[in-house]
């Protein structure tokens, strides 16, 4: 059987990125994050990256590859979101595609068109138990491990200028819509063949309690990534939809 030590042979212990910024400060130490939509955002020229296959890959990477790319009800198998500790969240939407770019900005769109177009993005939006933070946790998965390469380590890089959508909570949830321009932090990781990106702001748009949803993005982040791992690495198994 395949073991856990493959995903993490694969992604060198799985390299994390996280940010926050603001609308007015893009810069990496910036300390607050806004999330502007796909098509507002200002287009920044985009480089040529050219990324090989890893060339330490374990021998069990074909085998890996051959599984279906995991479907939204494998990566956010659950409604209710519960950690260890003790905290928990609810799932109050869930979107998926396969029109990648739908759900990203211009120069993510372009960036992935330089290698095999990404298979199929899923971002389901989660709030906690006072209904106050929105975070959306967004899975992007690629046939080829070295494209999901390239995204993750330009969006490491700039995460404002290559990130994926929020989503706006369903008119059901009666969550208010986070304003434009709000303060929120942005985090990623990257899995066998999918880059699992986080995005979290306070439901009105607060840029105070900084750690607080920071610890909530994270949290939710890794519960995502570990269960796309558990599944991208042979550990889980294909019957969710």
């Amino acid at each position: 059987m395949v073991g856990g030590a493959v995903g993490a042979a694969l992604v060198a212990a799985v390299a994390a990125g996280a940010a926050m910024y603001t609308g007015d400060r893009a810069g990496a130490d910036s300390e607050a994050a806004a999330t502007p939509a796909a098509d507002t955002l200002s287009r920044t020229p985009v480089p040529s990256v050219s990324v090989a296959p890893p060339s330490n890959a374990p021998s069990a990477l074909p085998s890996l590859l051959e599984r279906p790319i995991i479907r939204p009800g494998q990566a956010f198998p659950e409604k209710t979101v519960r950690l260890k500790d003790g905290s928990a969240y609810e799932r109050v939407d869930l979107a998926s595609t396969d029109d990648c770019p739908r759900g990203m900005s211009p120069e993510l769109a372009e960036l992935i068109e330089q290698g095999k177009e990404c298979s199929r993005l899923t971002a389901a939006l989660f709030t906690d138990a006072e209904r106050r933070s929105q975070v959306t946790v967004t899975v992007l998965s690629f046939e080829r491990p070295e494209d999901a390469s390239r995204v993750f380590m330009m969006a490491s890089m700039d995460p404002v200028t290559y990130q994926v959508v929020s989503l706006d909570p369903p008119p059901e949830a009666g969550m208010p819509t986070v304003p434009p321009g709000s303060a929120g932090v942005f985090q990623r990781l990257m899995t066998v063949r999918s880059v699992v990106f986080a995005n979290g702001q306070w439901g009105d748009g607060a840029e105070t309690e900084e750690d607080a949803i920071t610890r909530q993005t994270t949290d939710l982040l890794k519960h995502v990534s570990d269960t796309v791992v558990a599944y991208e690495d042979g550990r889980a198994g294909r019957t969710a939809s």
